[in-house]
């Protein structure tokens, strides 16, 4: 089934609600307000719905079947709804309330989250809301108070219609209401013969609310919507309780309303009508007043007497200057009040609806702008004539002293010019000195133009002069015409002189920019002298045949340029010569040599000559050096055809020597003798290592540093030689002690080879030594328990297969028990266990030895049984030497059961073995 919004809103014309008086479906209803609304509803409905001839009762049941919701609809609209069901069924049910909830939508409403089926099935808060927004939109919406509408125009109404009434005050609809003189006061102002408003007190608001809900259901059938208890027993009362009972209030009180609106309406038009026509009268008498000063006032203006003197004529412009100041300024004030008058008119008959104002004939605002315009017109030509009258006065006597002033200065400037521009000094001046000339001149005539304009002045002050018939014209015009006679003469002088002062510089330029190209071609052509004269006596260190045949190539490209070279050569002597032939045709005074460098022709032509006999002398030093490089090439191919034999050669035997003692082929006694004669074989190479030695000090005496044809250098040849010769010598010797200790401690053969493979397969680097956790692994591997340490950790091993044995044998190799290993074996602490370290461990280990134990019961046995031996007990059982060994290196014996002279035989035992110190 449909769901509708129920919001309030529907577009800006239904806007008569504010958002904080949304009906708010998330939240449920205060008891109280719940109570209230309830009540006041349910009265707001049967007050309408009783002019159908029904009522309700209980708001939540009497509307779910949605027959008498449509009713209530048709009541307070007037209009028709569709024809209900009369079925008693929920579908018949549900479709009457969808139909009243389509009516309500149609007419602008939005409900938000209310469905026909919970007004069906009497949900209290939701057929609560659905009333709500009846009353907003039939009872509240329409209401409209000083372009105000709904919630906010029915307050306003609400306070206007109270506003005499000192102890009410109406803020909003809710507590504002609770003393119950909001009410009363409603009824007074409309109907003040129901009620002695003068005998309520505000603090009996019981008796005020019950007195206003009575004479409203009895006189004004307003129906009883509130209880008072129930607005006093509130903190904050209902506030659309209020507001749907005071909008009862309003609708009943509307006629009255409708009445003083007509009565207000009445006389704000005639008030606006008074206003009219005295703003009319207004006009036509400022406007009269200014037409008549400016009719006064225009003939004043035109009148254009001249006067004779100076004083007079400035008179008449102060009295001009007390009018503009004084007598016109109120005057234009007038004008713009008076259009300011006439268009405020005409905007308020407008606005009224009234017919537009016509002043009376020659007053409309045209009119007197005309008017206006004839005066300003007037006073600027008045105000015109005044100025040019004194300009002119003034003028005379100022262009008198203006012409005497700068003939005066201009005379003074031509003082001395003529014998400037005629002298000859630039006939013996350099090219600097004659450039400077031609500056100077450039400002002088820089100068002379300036001047210009002040003859110009000149003169057309004097023909102005001449024009205002002043009186000493003939001896201006006098003094005038020198002036510009004298100009004359100093512009035919210094275009003379400037002439001659450009052809001079012309010719010097020439010179000049000969002696800039020789400059230019020359130093280069000197630079790249200098460079080969370097070049060519350079010496050279090259280490390679290439290195020499590099500089072979740069010299024969050298050699090369030479012809270009002397061409260059050639140009530049011959610019020289330019130089010389022009001077003399032209008889040029030449101060000194070229500015722009100190060389000469004679310098080039002497360094030329070096640089030819130079070019021999390098060729034969570039052949001795090649046959140089030849011959150490010969000796890096000798000595690398050598050591690239010898080094792979050490290489192979250091890695056969490495399997041999790795491999477990025969018996120890067979692997000693197979590898002596392996290092019987290796001495006799020694021969080719010698002769190595000598091809390498053939090298260094040629000082030849490095041999591209190997990557083997002498110093790689002697560490490997010296590595094979120990690691040979090394292997023999693990050998022979691998036999002294397996005859010593009693090992087989088998146990020696069980060993080898051991160490060699943990071995994984082939280094010959075993890692601390290597030699862990090898050692668990071999069946040795080390696990006296707190904290246990398991060996590290590789191997899956040893993993799998070493966890079904529960084997564990604690820290400490290892660390004791570990010192026996690597007492130097280097990190890493060797062969022979390995094999004397596992020999103590597996011999059967001498303890410390063993030896303490021997002694025992020899001294009776007592924990102290004597002397004479050694003495008696032991050879003398060994006897006397003993009584020198045991400490007296201390313990509770000592006699005199007795030894302490425990402690010597364990130092034996390292256990004590002797």
């Amino acid at each position: 089934m449909p769901t509708f919004d129920m919001d309030p809103y529907d577009g800006d014309e239904n806007d008569y609600m504010p958002q904080e008086d949304d009906w708010d479906r998330d939240m449920l209803l205060d008891p109280a307000w719940e109570k209230q609304q309830r009540k006041t509803f349910t009265a707001w409905c049967n007050s309408h719905l009783r002019k159908a001839g029904t009522q309700i009762e209980n708001i939540e049941e009497d509307f779910r079947d949605g027959l008498k919701l449509m009713l209530l609809l048709e009541v307070i609209s007037g209009e028709r709804l569709a024809k209900p069901e009369r079925g008693k069924m929920r579908v018949h049910k549900i479709s009457n309330v969808n139909k009243a909830l389509h009516y309500i939508t149609s007419k602008g409403v939005k409900l938000v989250s209310i469905g026909a089926e919970e007004i069906v099935d009497g949900n209290a808060k939701m057929t609560l809301g659905m009333i709500w927004t009846i009353i907003l939109r039939f009872a509240i919406q329409d209401i409209s108070v000083e372009e105000t509408s709904a919630k906010e125009g029915l307050l306003l109404w609400c306070q206007r219609k109270t506003a005499p009434y000192k102890n009410v005050n109406i803020q909003n609809f809710h507590i504002s209401w609770k003393d119950g003189l909001g009410f009363c006061a409603l009824i007074h102002r409309h109907r003040p013969e129901l009620i002695d408003y003068g005998k309520l007190r505000k603090d009996d608001p019981m008796t005020n609310l019950n007195t206003a809900f009575d004479v409203a259901e009895k006189y004004l059938d307003i129906p009883k919507m509130l209880d008072a208890e129930d607005i006093v027993g509130t903190a904050r009362p209902d506030e659309k309780a209020i507001m749907t009972y005071v909008s009862s209030f309003y609708h009943a009180f509307s006629g009255a309303q409708k009445a003083e609106t007509a009565a207000n309406r009445i006389c704000k038009v005639l008030a606006v009508n008074q206003e009219n026509e005295q703003l009319m009268e207004d006009y036509e008498k400022l406007a009269s007043d200014l037409l008549e000063w400016i009719r006064r006032t225009i003939p004043w203006l035109e009148n254009r007497a001249p006067e004779n003197t100076m004083l007079a004529m400035q008179q008449k412009l102060e009295d001009f200057r007390d009018y503009r100041r004084q007598h016109k300024p109120p005057k234009v004030q007038e004008k713009c009040q008076l259009e300011i008058n006439f268009n405020t008119l005409q905007t308020k008959l407008r606005l009224s609806n009234r017919p537009a104002f016509m002043p009376s004939e020659g007053k409309m605002v045209s009119d007197v702008s005309n008017a206006w315009g004839g005066l300003e017109g007037a006073e600027k030509g008045y105000e015109e004539w005044l100025l040019n009258e004194i300009r002119r006065l003034e003028r005379l006597d100022h262009l008198a002293e203006k012409f005497r002033q700068k003939a005066a200065t201009h005379e003074a400037w031509t003082e001395g010019k003529e014998e400037m521009l005629q002298a000859r000094d630039f006939e013996t001046a350099s090219l600097s000195e004659i450039k400077a000339l031609l500056k100077k001149h450039e400002a002088f005539e820089s100068d002379l133009a300036a001047h210009q304009d002040r003859v110009e002045q000149i003169a057309a002050i004097a023909q102005e002069l001449n024009e205002l018939d002043y009186y000493d014209s003939p001896s201006v015009n006098s003094r005038c015409q020198r002036i510009c006679d004298r100009w004359d003469a100093l512009g035919a002088l210094t275009q003379k002189r400037s002439e001659a002062l450009q052809r001079t510089e012309k010719l010097l330029e020439t010179i000049d920019q000969l002696y800039l190209e020789f400059a230019k071609r020359a130093a280069p052509f000197n630079n790249w002298m200098e460079g080969a004269m370097e070049d060519l006596q350079d010496t050279f260190i090259v280490h390679t045949i290439e290195e020499i045949q590099g500089l072979s190539t740069a010299h024969e490209q050298f050699k090369a340029t030479l012809p270009d070279a002397d061409k260059e050569r050639g140009a530049i002597l011959g610019i020289h010569n330019e130089i010389a032939k022009i001077v003399a045709t032209y008889h040029v005074n030449m101060a000194g040599t070229n500015p722009y460098t100190t060389i000469n022709p004679q310098d080039i032509n002497a360094k030329w000559d070096k640089v030819r006999q130079l070019v021999p002398q390098r060729d034969q030093a570039l052949i001795e050096e090649h046959a140089r490089q030849q011959n150490n090439e010969r000796l890096r191919r000798q000595f690398a055809n050598q050591a690239n034999v010898i080094g792979p050669w050490i290489q192979t035997k250091m890695e056969e020597i490495g399997r041999i003692s790795i491999e477990m082929h025969g018996t120890l006694e067979d692997q000693l003798t197979h590898l002596r004669q392996y290092e019987k074989n290796i001495v006799n190479y020694k021969p080719k290592i010698d002769q190595l030695e000598g091809d390498h000090q053939l090298i260094q005496e040629a000082l030849i540093f490095d041999n591209k044809h190997t990557n083997y250098t002498m110093e790689h040849i002697r560490v490997g030689w010296e590595q094979l010769l120990t690691t040979i010598a090394r292997t023999i010797n693990e050998i022979e002690n691998q036999i002294l200790t397996r005859d010593a401690k009693g090992i087989s053969q088998d146990q020696m080879n069980e060993f080898r493979a051991s160490f060699n397969h943990f071995d994984r680097d082939h280094s010959g030594t075993l890692g601390a956790e290597e030699f862990k692994a090898c050692l668990i591997s071999l069946g040795f328990d080390i696990a006296n340490d707190a904290q246990k950790k398991t060996g590290m091993m590789e191997a899956e297969d040893f993993k799998t044995c070493l966890i079904s044998l529960g084997y564990n190799m604690g820290e400490a028990e290892f660390s004791r290993i570990m010192s026996i074996v690597d007492p130097n602490r280097v990190g890493v266990v060797t062969f022979q370290a390995f094999i004397d461990f596992m020999s103590r280990e597996t011999a059967d030895t001498d303890t410390a134990d063993q030896v303490m019961a021997s002694f025992k046995v020899l001294a009776g049984d007592k924990n102290f031996i004597m002397a004479d007990e050694l003495r008696r059982e032991l050879p003398p030497d060994q006897a006397e060994y003993c009584i020198a290196r045991m400490a007296p014996y201390s313990g509770t059961d000592a006699v005199p002279g007795a030894l302490d035989y425990m402690s010597f035992s364990t130092a034996l073995y390292g256990e004590s110190d002797l």
